[in-house]
């Protein structure tokens, strides 16, 4: 079936990168305010990139936060959440999930299912054992997956 088509842009017109956002960046965001992913969800505010993500992808985190960090940390995911202007992609189907679990652990395949159907331009991750693996990197994807250090380091570099 194949990625959708890229969004089209107007002749001189930078838009912001359109990053989607997997639950690692959400949990270490909320549980380090000062830490890369929080810094990712600052750009975001600022208008810098486009954050976009999934239902599922959010309550995963939510869940992950609520039962390993706390309800401090809990709080400040949901002020994180409300203060941004995240696009929400509809839920990929049962075949678009099992598609990409041709390339990756079948509880990660949502995600990168998720990512096509967003159109995103970046997937960013902390879960390197999973993402960043030669497999995933070589399946020819339409948008690139790294680390909101790479993320931010990439910008700096080109900023």
């Amino acid at each position: 079936q194949g990625p959708p088509p890229a969004r089209p842009e107007a002749p001189g017109v930078k838009r912001s990168p359109r990053v989607f956002l997997d639950a690692s960046v959400w949990i270490a965001a909320a549980g380090s305010p000062t830490g890369g992913s929080a810094l990712v969800l600052a750009w975001c505010r600022q208008g810098h990139a486009k954050p976009v993500g999934s239902r599922r992808v959010l309550l995963e985190a939510e869940r992950n936060i609520r039962d390993k960090l706390g309800e401090e940390v809990l709080l400040r995911f949901y002020r994180e959440l409300a203060a941004l202007d995240l696009e929400l992609v509809e839920p990929p189907t049962p075949q678009e999930i099992a598609a990409q679990s041709q390339i990756i652990s079948p509880k990660d395949a949502h995600v990168l299912a998720a990512g096509l159907k967003a159109r995103t331009d970046i997937l960013l991750t902390l879960d390197r054992k999973h993402f960043l693996t030669p497999s995933v990197l070589k399946a020819n994807l339409p948008f690139q997956i790294m680390t909101p250090g790479d993320f931010l380091r990439r910008l700096v570099i080109s900023g």
